[in-house]
């Protein structure tokens, strides 16, 4: 089966290998499709791997030879997963490969927020420590986390890590999971509005689905303590975006770091690019060579136990059972 990757380029701009895929069959290996094309590139092979490249319904039906689709992600919001299962399409995914990643650079926009070292330093190097009177100076709040809230909105693997991180920090966890599950110490559950209201810094963990679209909203962000900070590294349309850039230009939220925007790249327009004590990283959480690395290696054993009639990681409901039960 011919392979067809249509967006390449962000898992491998030139630092790995692309010879394991390979060996699984003809490939052909786009850095970039545009979305008017992708029906034209898709449409030569029975394999897809795409990583932000939409899959609509209406592409999948215009694509009588795809046998497989396969997300360079964990996240499976870009395919229609609905329509691929009704055409007997399995659709994969990669999860948990960027578990620690992502926690990392949660917590890195956290320690931003309350230590400003971008600023410092940028000071520092413009002069101001040479021209200081005293051995040390500050000019923003720098706030201590022990002993703080961290409250986390989905409890799965990188919210599990995030809480480990804010626990090895001393934070006290508030946590808020659509399955309220029994949790260890020192976490514990409770619903949103308890969480938004207590906590010092919320950190969002969660898949965007209809129910979580706006999760943190106008009215939420009114639950929050005008102290608190608001970290989102997992989708953009979590957060209404003009609300939040209108509570950190009031001063009613302290401060917000933001790994994922609603739309990527952002328009010029994005209220958050020009809102006050926004810290804002180009979606690179996920981005760490380990993790795209593991990113990899799963998404090759994906095609391989789809190839040997035993797939995995399959996430529409297709049924395990391989090509021969594909109506196509």
């Amino acid at each position: 089966m011919t392979i067809i990757v249509l967006d390449g380029y962000t898992l491998n701009p030139g630092d790995l290998s692309w010879d394991e895929l390979k060996a699984l069959g003809p490939c052909e290996i786009h850095e970039r499709v545009a979305p008017d094309e992708i029906v034209r590139y898709a449409g030569r092979g029975e394999i897809v791997l795409t990583n932000k490249a939409r899959l609509s319904g209406d592409h999948l039906r215009q694509l009588p030879r795809l046998k497989y689709i396969g997300v360079l992600a964990t996240g499976t919001n870009i395919v229609d997963l609905i329509a691929a299962r009704e055409l007997g399409i399995p659709v994969t995914n990669v999860p948990a490969y960027s578990t620690r990643s992502v926690a990392q650079t949660a917590m890195s926009l956290l320690l931003e927020l309350t230590h400003n070292v971008g600023h410092h330093s940028r000071t520092v190097h413009e002069g101001r420590w040479t021209q200081c009177r005293d051995f040390a100076y500050w000019d923003r709040p720098l706030i201590e986390l022990d002993g703080l809230t961290m409250g986390i909105i989905g409890y799965g693997q990188t919210g599990r890590a995030m809480g480990e991180v804010a626990a090895a920090l001393g934070m006290r966890l508030l946590v808020c999971n659509p399955s309220p599950r029994t949790l260890p110490p020192p976490a514990r559950q409770v619903d949103l509005e308890t969480l938004l209201r207590e906590s010092d810094v919320v950190s969002l963990h969660c898949p965007l689905t209809p129910e979580t679209t706006n999760l943190v909203n106008a009215e939420r962000l009114g639950w929050m303590k005008p102290t608190a900070f608001l970290l989102n590294t997992s989708r953009g349309p979590l957060v209404d975006e003009p609300a939040l850039a209108e509570a950190l230009n009031s001063g009613r939220l302290a401060g917000a770091g933001v790994d994922v925007l609603s739309a990527e790249p952002p328009p010029a327009g994005n209220p958050l690019l020009t809102a006050k004590n926004c810290f804002i990283t180009p979606h690179f959480a996920w981005a760490t060579r380990a993790a795209r690395v593991r990113l990899m290696q799963t998404a090759v054993a994906n095609i391989r136990a789809f190839l040997g009639g035993k797939p995995q990681n399959v996430v529409n409901g297709w049924e395990e059972g391989g090509v021969k039960t594909l109506k196509r």
